[in-house]
């Protein structure tokens, strides 16, 4: 002990203020708050550093993993359900494919039943031909008829020799849910929800099987910041609570048969701080109804990798999306993980995509070890600090919605679609701006890459939207999608614009506005011919009328446009559209003579390449 004390004696205490001092002196007079804070969509102070003292005042600290709150889980190791979803069309097929991913690794099967007529006892004995239910999670989603599936797995799976009170997984129903994303019940909501409360009492028998999986995905994916993602997923886990309580189920029944689905971005510390702040949350609601037991308290949660920022062209990045996701997942304490093929956004997935969609996960566990440490964000000063600012703030909003009168008069009145388009419009724009970067979408686009060929637009684009609603439906869609249109449509052209690099003057700036104009242009697919310099303005016209351009973007230094600008103009007259890559101080003078077109890091990337569309004749 004494020989310790003299080893930390070498290395005296630095206090908060020192650090600052020294921060500032390396700023040299720069704005602390616009160089180090980073602003969060979800209006966070993001400070650079936190330190012990930021850690006083959170209340949750001293629980371990698998104790009230449940903010660490309810585990005291990370271990998680590897889960892939097959379609189920044909349920020999089916049957196939489930019995050969359980060989690969998967230990969670989800069942996406198509067509709710095909649920029979027939089937549903062709499906789970040589599975062990009782090893596995199993998991179904389907349009309706989850009353009918439950009564079958009750009759089926003790023929096939399982334990129903060992059966583990989860029936996907989501009245509500299905009422926010459609904007219409095919029932009254009463009866939807007495149709629930019938669902819960007859699985009963199988405890561990969730019969109401509350969607919190949806809000993710509609663009929704983690705050009102999870404040408004937990106000309709609470809908459903106090739906299912007045009509006489206990609380505990309740809590213990409703599960929670999340979508996982690619913001890494908040993706995992938004887990934990979500048991914490939903920890407090369930004990407000007074449960028996305290178990009844803990949220079980299915994580699955987020549709919003996944894109069509250059889609491996999608693989590294989803990768990150997956990490936030599991170090978040997810209890079972979906990662969607890095083509679902706009494809039905392949063997290639579905095995690559495993594998992601497999190494985490298997080469990473991230399933033999539970919650080990725990302490950390940055990620208990972000834990504690989504809960605070998404209470917040959680305690709002409750006071309008709960999620189900929230969504009626439309503050809770309001309240999300708020952030994803926000969303769309930086998108639009590059502020949000959708990595070879709207910013280093592979220019020469042509779309895939198997497109979906159904599932690339969505459905248009039904006139017959009852409510205003909230919109999913992925961030990528107008650039996405941009860029078919350039490819769907009979010949795609040419535009043309033509740098002169300083060398320095000539290249960076070159490579900037590179990227601006190729974000919508164009043929970008790009040129190290030309020794005069004659020369790069020339160039570029021998390439036959249809568009010359002169790029050099802000001062020397003044000249050169005009100058080109002149050379180009009729033959081809001259665009000046920044933003000089001459810029109104050169307006005046006729020079309209400008580009910028201010630009609105998005908006500008529509124009250009229309002045190169191609038709979104």
């Amino acid at each position: 002990m004494a020989q310790e004390e003299r080893l930390f004696e070498q290395f005296p205490p630095v206090i908060t203020a020192e650090w600052m001092e020294k921060i500032s002196a390396d700023l040299k007079g720069a704005d602390f708050a616009k160089k180090m804070i980073w602003k969060t969509n979800e209006g966070f102070d993001i400070m650079p550093f936190y330190r012990s003292e930021n850690l006083e005042g959170i209340n949750h600290l001293a629980t371990v993993p698998g104790q009230f709150p449940f903010v660490r889980g309810a585990k005291t190791d990370n271990r998680w359900f590897v889960r892939q979803n097959i379609e189920v069309t044909d349920y020999a097929e089916a049957n196939r494919l489930a019995l050969d991913i359980l060989m690969k690794g998967v230990d969670s099967l989800g069942f996406i039943i198509t067509d709710p007529e095909t649920i029979n006892e027939k089937n549903f004995t062709i499906l789970f031909e040589g599975i062990h239910a009782g090893s596995i999670e199993i998991n179904f989603s389907t349009a309706g008829r989850a009353l009918e599936l439950v009564q079958l797995l009750q009759k089926v799976l003790p023929s096939k020799g399982a334990d129903l009170k060992e059966i583990r997984g989860s029936v996907e129903a989501n009245p509500l849910g299905r009422l926010m994303v459609n904007g219409k019940l095919c029932v009254s909501v009463d009866d939807a929800m007495e149709y629930v409360a019938g669902l819960v009492r007859e699985s009963t028998g199988m405890p561990f099987m969730r019969v109401l999986i509350v969607n919190g995905a949806d809000f993710n994916n509609a663009g929704a910041d983690v705050v009102r993602e999870l404040a408004f997923t937990l106000s309709l886990g609470n809908e459903y609570l106090a739906q299912l309580t007045d009509r006489g189920i206990p609380i505990d029944t309740a809590a213990s048969k409703t599960g929670f689905k999340f979508a996982t971005g690619s913001n890494y510390f908040i993706e995992i701080a938004k887990l934990r702040a979500a048991r914490l949350l939903w920890a407090a609601i369930v004990k407000a109804y007074s449960p028996k037991e305290e178990s009844s308290c803990r949220m079980q949660i299915l994580s699955v990798t987020s549709e919003w920022n996944k894109t069509i062209y250059d889609p491996y990045v999608n693989m590294l999306r989803s990768q990150t996701e997956a990490m936030s997942a599991t170090l978040g304490g997810a209890d079972s993980l979906v990662v969607e093929p890095f083509d679902s956004a706009f494809a039905i997935p392949g063997d290639f995509s579905m095995r690559i969609a495993r594998n992601q996960q497999l190494l985490l566990k298997e080469e990473a070890h991230f399933d033999k440490v539970a919650d080990p964000g725990a302490g950390s000063y940055y990620i208990e600090n972000l834990t504690a600012m989504i809960a605070g703030a998404a209470w917040k909003l959680f305690v709002e919605t409750e006071e309008r009168g709960g999620f189900l008069k929230s969504l009626m009145e439309g503050f809770i679609q309001s309240e999300v388009e708020k952030i994803a419009l926000k969303r769309v724009t930086d998108v639009a701006r590059r502020k949000e970067i959708l990595l070879g979408t709207n910013q280093y686009p592979n220019f020469r890459e042509k779309s895939p060929g198997n497109i979906d637009s159904e599932k690339a684009f969505g459905k248009p939207a039904d006139d017959a609603c009852s409510v205003k439906p909230l919109r999913l869609f992925r961030g990528a999608e107008e650039f996405e249109k941009l860029r078919l449509a350039t490819d769907r052209a009979e010949r795609k614009p040419c535009v043309f690099l033509l740098p002169m003057g300083q060398p320095s700036m000539r290249m960076a506005r070159a490579q900037f104009s590179a990227n601006f242009f190729g974000c919508a697919g164009y043929r970008i011919v790009d040129n190290t310099g030309f020794s005069s303005i004659e020369d790069g016209v020339r160039a570029a009328m021998e390439a036959k351009a249809d568009i010359v973007v002169l790029c050099s230094s802000d001062e020397e446009y003044a000249t050169l600008a005009p100058k080109a103009f002149d050379l180009l007259g009729s033959k081809a559209i001259l665009v000046v890559a920044g933003n000089p101080e001459c810029t109104e003078d050169l307006k005046k003579k006729g020079i309209k077109h400008f580009i910028s890091i201010r630009s609105d990337v998005l908006e500008t390449l529509k124009e250009y569309h229309k002045l190169t004749g191609i038709e979104i």
